[in-house]
């Protein structure tokens, strides 16, 4: 087995479109703010599905500097990491992982969530656990500037 830790964060800015998890938060007054659609969460995931596997982090893969990235789902970088690892030898056993924020209001969504990330990386909802918490108002976070996500990816050989 193998264990790897990701985390991400991106700001939040008015007039962009929020996906995090794979989904869409339609008519969210505020998105996430990258090169990708910035989905915090499916990155985190990315960083240690790569870093259980041995291998470097997103930006070698999946660099801001590809105009051809630009804008891309998050969706689509997950499943192209899913069949990096595989080709390295490797399946998933497991995902935790933990959403920070403040906005959106994301526990109504966790079931949701979960279903699509399992759906696209081949495991069932039993083997991801995505959680939410705030950070009672301190600090970026708090002050809803922006997202974190932190994940813990296991790794099995084939």
């Amino acid at each position: 087995m193998r264990v790897g830790i990701g985390y991400d964060v991106h700001k939040l800015t008015r007039g962009k479109r929020l996906f995090i998890g794979g989904i869409e938060f339609e008519h969210a007054e505020f998105g996430l703010e990258g090169h990708s659609d910035a989905d915090v969460l499916i990155h985190a995931i990315m960083d240690g599905m790569l870093g259980a596997a041995g291998l470097k982090d997103i930006g070698h893969y999946f660099p801001n500097t590809d105009e051809s990235l630009k804008g891309i789902r998050s969706t689509v970088l997950l499943k192209r990491t899913k069949e990096i690892i595989f080709e390295e030898g490797y399946f998933i056993n497991n995902i935790d992982t933990i959403l920070v924020a403040e906005y959106p209001r994301l526990t109504p969504k966790i079931d949701i969530i979960r279903q699509t990330l399992a759906d696209i990386l081949g495991i069932t909802v039993k083997q991801i656990a995505v959680k939410a918490t705030t950070e009672e108002g301190l600090g970026f976070i708090g002050a809803k500037e922006g997202v974190a996500a932190h994940a813990v990816v296991v790794l099995k050989e084939k």
